[in-house]
């Protein structure tokens, strides 16, 4: 009986039944940062970082440990000093984005875990692209802004997502080259997210104006154009008004926008915001106005979310928003050990945007290795072996959707089916017998001279997007 007891309730008995899932924990790059005082086991928090570039990370850090020990990871890691542009990114249980609390456990901020995921993304877009003193900030920017256009986040007409795209390969493969950077290797890659036909071929025209320009030069000219699209670094906000219709508010460097749809109704801007703070499910909004005669009016909103908890990220997004672009310094958090408190004692832990361009000490040069974006296979409308001329399928539209491209011609192409056996007979006029008993004279082989079905494994296959 005792015994039963004993396998029954203890901790042993407790363990969950079956393998214990090691890969998961680790990232798929094999890239894996240590904890810093060298703890393993139940001692560490596993966290898997998804990196701008499409790599990962498996960073260990001390089961206690607040969120900024793991931005101190990634910034040594990347190499990066212009860390407060950047924050990273979980998702709670309801699908809702969170910024991760660097003054906060990572324990008690994300619920989903270990192992914990994090997408590292751009916080905070710099009205100004050219004050980013470093050159591989601008790289991480350049890399957040690609992937806003290409999911559509910042919608873009065709010829502004042309001009970008031209940037976006200048910078990846160089000067263009007509006999190499035809269309089939153009149709590999994603900019927009309905990519016709007709906008790979601009591309090539842009592409090839752009002779000349450096990586960083052709990176700076694509955020230069971006920073003018009207959803540039935007961070968007569901809510609903006093109306009971739906509204979305949008968190910017210069202020709050509001929309109706996909329509743009107002622009609260940072200086004019007077009020602003929340009380359970509702937002206020407290603005100044200057009417014509000269006088000024104070406007309150309000505006309602689905839960407390939602209504409170929202505050917290635009407070450090206005606090990174508005202000010269932080207010710093002081530990207040009253029992009895009244307002939320949040503070924004990083500096200001003043601080980053005026007082902050930056590098003469620093190097690091651009990576490749991600390839998709190859637009089947493009025919002909060296991208002369193209010939669309039939019933295509320039709209049409990718899909799978396998070559017919060259190194990358499939194997040749085998010829038939009947066939085969007919033109040789040897018949089954003759088969059997000729060659080898082995039974169960065929003539040497027989077709040949073996299948050769071509090493360039991985080239048109096929698995090998």
């Amino acid at each position: 009986m005792l015994r039963y007891l004993r396998r029954t309730f203890s901790r042993r008995g407790r363990r969950p039944k079956g393998p214990i899932d090691v890969k998961s924990k680790v990232a798929e790059s094999g890239i894996h940062i240590p904890e810093r005082k060298g703890k393993k086991g139940k001692l560490v928090l596993t966290s898997r970082i998804i990196l701008l570039d499409g790599t990962d990370v498996s960073v260990d850090v001390e089961r206690k440990a607040l969120g900024e020990e793991l931005y101190m990871q990634i910034a040594y890691h990347l190499d990066l000093v212009e860390l407060d542009y950047f924050g990273l990114q979980f998702m709670d249980s309801n699908q809702v984005p969170h910024w991760l609390d660097k003054t906060k456990k990572i324990s008690k901020q994300v619920k989903i875990g270990p192992p914990y995921t994090f997408h590292f993304r751009v916080k905070f877009y710099s009205s100004e692209p050219n004050l980013l003193q470093e050159e591989l900030t601008r790289y991480q920017f350049f890399l957040q802004l690609k992937q806003d256009v290409m999911t559509g986040k910042i919608p873009c007409p065709f010829e502004v997502g042309v001009k970008l795209a031209g940037y976006a390969l200048q910078s990846e493969l160089g000067d263009y080259d007509p006999e190499v950077h035809n269309p089939f290797l153009i149709s590999e890659f994603r900019f927009v997210p309905e990519q016709s036909e007709a906008f790979e071929l601009g591309v090539i025209e842009a592409y090839n104006e752009c002779k000349g320009q450096s990586p960083a030069d052709a990176e700076l000219n694509y955020l230069n154009i971006a920073k003018w699209r009207e959803m540039y670094g935007v961070d968007m906000h569901v809510v609903e008004g006093l109306d009971h219709n739906e509204y979305s508010l949008g968190l910017t460097p210069t202020g709050v926008l509001v929309f109706e749809g996909p329509t743009k109704i107002g622009l609260f801007f940072w200086s004019l915001i007077k009020r602003l703070d929340f009380r359970k499910k509702k937002l206020y909004l407290s603005v100044t106005q200057q009417e014509e005669d000269g006088t000024t009016n104070d406007h309150n909103f309000v505006f309602t979310l689905d839960n407390m908890k939602a209504c409170k990220h929202l505050w917290k997004c635009a407070v450090e928003h206005h606090a990174f672009f508005r202000l010269k310094q932080n207010v710093p958090s002081n530990k207040r050990n009253q029992i009895i408190r009244l307002g939320s004692r949040f503070r924004p832990s990083v500096r200001t945007e003043f601080q980053i361009t005026r007082q902050g000490a930056h590098r003469k040069s620093v190097s690091f290795e651009r990576k490749p974006s991600r390839r998709y296979s190859r637009r089947p409308t493009f025919t002909g072996s060296h991208g002369d001329r193209t010939q669309s399928r039939p019933h295509a539209n320039d709209d049409q959707a990718f899909s799978r491209f396998v070559p017919r011609q060259g190194p990358a192409a499939p194997p040749r089916a085998s010829v038939d056996t009947r066939e085969y007979k007919k033109n040789t006029g040897a018949s089954s017998r003759q088969t059997m008993s000729g060659g080898d004279h082995h039974r169960g082989r065929g003539s040497n001279n027989g077709p040949k079905t073996a299948y050769v494994r071509s090493s360039a296959r991985h080239a048109y997007g096929i698995e090998v």
